[in-house]
């Protein structure tokens, strides 16, 4: 049941936010040098890794490590990339990972293939067992503010209590989150 309402819900969703996305991507295009989206390598489900895309927000000289753990993020923002961050706009070519069953809506967010503190304590509790998500609750729960262990707590607690109507209540959260701007770094 989870995969369908993945598939439909990301169909409809691309549909309606093509146009959208393609001034997005104008948009990178105009206000600054190289491509449009940014393919980072991720970790999904079974720790394998996967090409995940994000509208690039940052430079493309941006060291390749997690933002929270940078000096300062700020300075390699794009033109434009703090806009996108703000409004959580970076995220939706996530949408085609979803169509093709790399991620789910609701789940783990995917972690960076670096992040080795994350990526141990996640296969010590199994949840390398979950399709990475969208959106999850660690992040209607703090998002950017929390750490690896914090993280790691709520998600796994989501593992205890994934269900459809839990990951209905996640998605209305983040909504919620994303039009209200909380929790987000940049």
């Amino acid at each position: 049941m989870k995969r369908i309402f993945d598939l439909t819900l990301a169909i409809v969703l691309i549909v309606i936010l093509l146009l959208p996305m393609l001034l997005i991507m104008l948009a990178i295009r105009i206000s600054s040098t190289g491509p449009a989206l940014y393919w980072s390598d991720r970790v999904g489900i079974a720790n394998s890794i996967y090409k995940m895309p994000k509208f690039r927000s940052m430079r493309i000289d941006t060291p390749e490590v997690a933002t929270h753990l940078m000096l300062d993020p700020e300075k390699f923002l794009s033109p434009i990339g703090g806009f996108l961050r703000r409004n959580s706009l970076d995220e939706l070519p996530q949408l085609f990972s979803i169509l093709i069953g790399d991620m789910s809506f609701v789940g783990p967010r995917p972690a960076l293939f670096n992040q080795t503190d994350l990526i141990a304590l996640r296969l010590a509790n199994n949840l390398d067992t979950l399709i990475p998500g969208l959106t999850g609750w660690a992040q209607v729960n703090g998002r950017d503010d929390l750490s690896v262990p914090e993280k790691v707590s709520l998600e796994v607690d989501y593992l205890h209590k994934k269900s459809f109507w839990f990951d209905f209540k996640i998605l209305w959260l983040t909504f919620l989150k994303v039009m209200s701007r909380t929790g987000v770094l940049h």
